[in-house]
């Protein structure tokens, strides 16, 4: 446990040791004033969970809001290395940290209301909401996400966009929800008749996007976390396919897949893409006649050249990690692999539902 602290004045933050001079105000943590100076910063969850906005602390004095070890081993730990989104100061601080240049033209993140115009069931625990906005969200990248607000709940809950702009009305945003055990915000927009309840959406977030490359991506995707994948792939349906792309989708059994027409039609029009489901679970007697077993098993089955490849991942974090390390293993280095790991309420530091 930490103790209280209150930032009583605000203090200035240097940047990758050049005049870059951050000022982090009074009460706020280093991330968002980083992100509100308009510093393309890399981020996804802002919650401590992801790991993405890691900087090495080159001088001065923190306060950390969670237990950093969380999401750093021992080693980042011993580097020095903290978190920006669970990170206030002390004192002025250097900290060093790598700036993604293509997440410059990214939107700045706002606030709008907005309320629930379908809840449509896509699995037994997943669900498709869509929400007509009073105003629009400045302009998002598929496979960003937002936060979300309902009435009686105290904390935001993130959601990837679950559409490609292009395939979404300009007031109308949809995310994948999945239900957690216990989980407040997941069973409210689960069960009964949410129809035309109101919600306060705060969005775009996230540096989670295919970047501009022609480098084979592998894209690796279980549970919800189909959802910021699927918008990439709906984007490259609409930009155009310059790259090989093969998307693997981890579920239990076939109870957990959808989304599985959408996917297998892009594939039969796009020579590019190939999409191959993977199920855990399954009842060895059943009719599934596709592929068994861990969906991580299948990374080094598919005659990808890796290390030449971009990795995109998105899901639960065991996945997530075992992925990485198979990955680097197979050479591909870390700046080439990017991730978004859903983490539900409950996994979060502070175990908030």
């Amino acid at each position: 446990m930490f103790g209280l602290f209150s930032q009583k004045k605000p203090f200035n933050a240097q940047v990758n040791a050049t005049t870059t001079q951050l000022v982090v105000p009074a009460g706020d943590n280093l991330l968002n004033a980083a992100l509100n100076s308009g510093l393309a910063w890399p981020h996804n969850c802002r919650v401590g969970s992801c790991g993405t906005c890691r900087c090495k602390l080159l001088e001065g004095e923190i306060k950390a809001l969670n237990d950093f070890g969380y999401v750093l081993d021992a080693d980042e730990l011993d580097d020095g290395m903290i978190l920006a989104c669970q990170t206030r100061l002390r004192t002025n601080i250097s900290v060093e940290v790598n700036l993604d240049d293509q997440t410059t033209s990214l939107s700045q993140a706002k606030n709008t209301a907005g309320v629930i115009s379908s809840v449509s069931k896509l699995t037994h625990d997943i669900v498709e909401v869509r929400i007509k906005l009073e105003q629009p969200l400045p302009q998002f990248v598929a496979g960003q996400y937002a936060e979300l607000i309902m009435d009686g709940i105290e904390d935001a809950r993130s959601y990837s966009f679950a559409r490609s702009p292009s395939n979404e009305d300009e007031d109308t945003v949809s995310f994948f929800v999945r239900r957690v055990p216990d989980g407040l915000m997941s069973n409210l927009l689960h069960d009964g008749n949410r129809l035309g309840s109101k919600v306060t959406i705060s969005g775009p977030h996230g540096t989670f996007y295919l970047r501009d490359s022609t480098a084979p991506a592998l894209c690796i995707a279980g549970g919800s976390g189909l959802a910021p994948i699927k918008a990439m792939m709906e984007q490259c349906v609409e930009d155009g396919f310059n790259r090989k792309v093969l998307f693997l989708f981890g579920a239990r059994t076939q109870d957990d897949l959808y989304c599985i027409k959408e996917m297998e039609q892009i594939s039969a029009s796009e020579s590019q893409f190939s999409f191959l489901p993977v199920l855990s679970e399954e009842d060895d007697n059943s009719n599934w006649a596709g592929n068994k077993g861990l969906v991580t098993d299948y990374i080094n089955k598919q005659g990808l050249d890796i290390p030449e490849c971009q990795a995109y991942l998105c899901g639960p974090p065991v996945m997530i990690d075992a992925a990485i390390e198979i990955l680097n293993k197979a050479g591909l280095d870390n700046s080439q692999i990017f991730f978004d790991k859903f983490l539900d309420a409950s996994h979060l530091p502070g175990g908030k539902r």
